[in-house]
């Protein structure tokens, strides 16, 4: 970026005077959230930073921003150095009066869909009738018989093919409905959103990036973070009262304590707050910290780093990094850091112990059954145990690796 400065700006490679992109913000205790919702980057900025922030948008020069600032504060400001990170960051869009390159702005799903469509969304009203579907089946399922919630319920038909076809397109309908609905929240408060497969250690996820939400209010905000596991409760409720209505024996009834079962299995998940779930940013937003699962990952390391020194005998290493974090944040960290280390060392655990033992012995099986030696029935049963467990380790690759190289250019 500096570069291209140079080449506009003249010899001194800084520019005198720039343009910014729409930028929005908001105020955070002693600090600023300010930031583009069209690129999903924002940034934690002091009083100072802010006040620059403004007068640069106002149309000053470098040297008349310094002043003002050391006017009205008495404090210097490297202002050039502040630009110079406005830029790297994409929130300059000229300088001194040549664009400068944007990145491309990726058209958000459901693109048609705009906020005024969806504001319904954030009526307090909705999680009160929400609330409401979810205790008339509780009282439901008290009261009168209650819709069978076994692993016998998924097994709702004598043919497998049924079973394991409905289970497939139920859990991945719910799956896209449940991060429509962290989408369509944060489209009603001016975030765009974005929908894109990621990684949890193990696990292949569909996630939802709704930078930009820090800069709405909290109760909108946790709204957003919410909304997915709402949206698993009011089904599973509905699938509770509907069932309540079928007569118990039928088909009807098995399918719909089927889906019953499938809107609940993945709540269990978002307890699971080391893998960044839904409920690990509504813990985030609620301990007030910046960036929880980052700090609490650089304090393990630390802790790690300083439990090997001790050990050896050598020297002490890097300060803590958590010394910099006003207390309430350094608290919260510190803990987090524990559960981190303790959940990626279970979950990593059951990977070598239990998945990858059953996979293996699964993909050994399967490639034993193919060959002329055995039957037409047989032969496709383990093609499909080949295509089914080769894909998805395939996928969860691919995805991991596209995340870490996008990781590592930013």
């Amino acid at each position: 970026m500096t570069g291209v400065s140079a080449g506009r700006a003249g010899a001194t490679g800084v520019p005198v005077r720039v343009r910014l992109h729409e930028l929005a913000a908001r105020p955070d205790g002693e600090e600023w959230i300010v930031g583009r919702m069209s690129t999903g980057r924002f940034v934690a900025l002091p009083d100072d930073g802010k006040r620059c922030l403004d007068l640069l948008g106002q149309g000053l020069s470098l040297p008349e921003v310094a002043a003002r600032i050391q006017e009205e504060t008495g404090e210097e400001i490297d202002v050039p150095d502040f630009v110079e990170a406005l830029i790297e960051l994409g929130f300059v869009a000229a300088a001194d009066g040549h664009d400068l390159p944007s990145e491309a702005v990726p058209t958000p799903p459901l693109a048609r869909v705009q906020g005024h469509h969806v504001r319904w969304m954030l009526n307090p009203f909705v999680p009160l009738l929400i609330g409401m579907l979810i205790c008339a089946a509780v009282v439901v399922q008290v009261s009168r018989a209650p819709v069978p919630l076994t692993y016998r319920s998924l097994l709702w038909s004598s043919h497998g093919s049924l079973v394991i076809g409905m289970s497939a397109a139920a859990g991945w309908t719910l799956l896209l409905v449940h991060e429509c609905a962290h989408l369509l929240v944060a489209r009603a408060t001016g975030v765009p959103g974005r929908m894109r497969l990621g990684t949890r250690l193990q696990f292949l996820v569909v996630q939802t990036d709704i930078s930009g939400i820090e800069l709405a209010p909290r109760r909108h905000r946790l709204t957003a973070y919410l909304a997915g596991i709402a949206t698993n409760l009011a089904v599973a409720a509905t699938g509770v009262l509907a069932a309540s209505l079928a007569d118990p024996g039928t088909t009807l009834h098995r399918l719909l304590s089927a889906l019953t079962l499938l809107a609940l299995l993945p709540l269990p998940f978002q307890l699971l707050v080391f893998l960044r779930t839904d409920l690990y940013f509504v813990l985030q937003d609620l301990t007030r910290c910046r960036d929880l699962f980052g700090d609490g990952a650089a304090y393990a390391q630390y802790a790690a780093r300083r439990l090997v020194g001790v050990a050896h005998r050598t020297l002490p290493g890097p300060e803590d990094p958590s010394r910099e974090l006003p207390d309430h944040e350094r608290r919260a960290v510190r803990t987090y850091s524990v559960v981190l280390v303790m959940g990626t060392t279970l979950c990593l655990l059951f990977l070598a112990a239990v998945t990858l033992p059953a996979d293996v012995t699964l993909f050994a099986r399967a490639v034993g059954g193919l060959g002329p030696d055995h039957s037409w029935t047989r032969n496709l049963d383990a093609t499909a145990v080949i295509a089914a467990l080769g894909g998805m380790h395939l996928l969860w690759l691919r995805t991991w690796w596209r995340r870490r190289r996008t990781t590592r250019r930013s």
